[in-house]
């Protein structure tokens, strides 16, 4: 298959198979919990069709400051052994203090369309990450620089979100969206993996404290 980037064309294969306006379709949504002093954070992944029914979760850590979340992201997908995803949408890919996720990678390893969502602009990240890994930053910046410029998109509702995306074209990232967000700009896959990450890594804190 043949990868599209950040405002390439739709590839006809691709077409063929993703249908966005189908009720059928199914998201998987990616978000993550961690709170200090810990130095792992949960990440959990919901399976939701368009009709906003749940039919699948998967749960997994990464590291804060690490460079896991990219494989534990991937690992998650592959446990499900799903056939029936039709597109990865994943809350920010700057995690865990930093731990970057590479959405191009996992378009690539799953053949599905990906979509990174932020609710904010920003100027850049580079003097944060020269801040946090003042030793050797290098390969933090390298990794940052991959994820290109983000796209400004209004939603159904109203609201602004900051995205990237593999795999689809700007206009089928938008109606993925528009499709899975009922209010405000947070799309229900999203709500929910936070909810279950959330719940999750607080089950986690209780286990460790007692």
């Amino acid at each position: 298959m043949k990868i599209t980037n950040n405002h390439n064309s739709f590839e006809n294969n691709i077409n063929q198979r993703f249908h966005p306006e189908k009720k059928g379709i199914r998201v998987f949504g990616i978000a993550e919990s961690f709170r200090s002093p810990y130095t792992k954070s949960t990440i959990a992944g919901i399976v939701m069709r368009r009709d906003l029914i749940i039919d699948g979760i998967a749960l997994s850590n990464t590291t804060l400051k690490g460079n896991d979340s990219t494989e534990n992201i991937l690992c998650m997908f592959r446990s499900l052994k799903r056939s029936d995803i039709n597109c990865i949408m994943i809350d920010g890919l700057i995690i865990s203090m930093y731990n970057i996720i590479d959405g191009k990678l996992i378009q690539i390893e799953t053949g599905l369309p990906v979509i990174a969502i932020t609710f904010e602009d920003s100027a850049g990240l580079e003097s944060n990450i020269l801040h946090h890994f003042p030793d050797n930053p290098k390969s933090k910046l390298v990794q940052y620089t991959k994820l290109g410029k983000r796209d400004r998109v209004l939603l159904k509702t109203g609201k602004f979100l900051f995205i990237r995306y593999w795999g689809l074209t700007l206009k089928h990232a938008v109606t993925i969206l528009n499709s899975f967000t009922l209010q405000g700009s947070i799309p229900e896959p999203i709500r929910i993996a936070k909810l279950v990450a959330r719940s999750t890594h607080t089950l986690y804190e209780k286990m460790k404290n007692d």
